[in-house]
């Protein structure tokens, strides 16, 4: 029996990635196989690199900008979807776009809390030596 033969693309940066959770230095681990379906269709394998932090110990995967963390369709086809008005050459079902606007939907509330929290936060962190007020 014949085995197929796949071409699988390695993606790797030539830059050296802190972690993001606590800035340190990222270790490579292994890889993983990672699928991408493209807005025409196609189907692609890529090859992602598995980072783990030498303080935290947690581990990161190092993804291309085309991908978006946990979805299988790239950047491209989501942007289509979700621009108004929507892009109707992209090859997805009907069913995967009503999933993609109720995650955004939800991800916009998170992201703009996340905003908020760090930006607020960051005014009220910032030290005042008793130096700076006129007596």
């Amino acid at each position: 029996m014949r085995r197929k033969i796949r071409l699988a693309f390695f993606v790797r940066s030539a830059e050296i990635i802190p972690c993001p959770c606590c800035g340190k230095l990222l270790i490579v681990i292994g890889s993983r196989h990672r699928v991408w379906y493209k807005s025409s269709g196609g189907r692609s394998i890529l090859i992602i690199r598995r980072l783990r932090c030498e303080s935290c110990f947690k581990i990161h995967h190092e993804l291309p900008d085309l991908l978006v963390p946990y979805k299988r369709y790239d950047a491209e086809s989501l942007e289509g979807v979700l621009n108004e008005p929507p892009r109707t050459d992209i090859a997805v079902d009907e069913s995967t776009i009503l999933r993609w606007k109720h995650w955004f939907r939800t991800w916009v509330v998170y992201a703009q809390g996340c905003y908020k929290r760090f930006y607020c936060g960051v005014k009220f962190r910032v030290a005042v030596s008793a130096k700076s007020f006129k007596s």
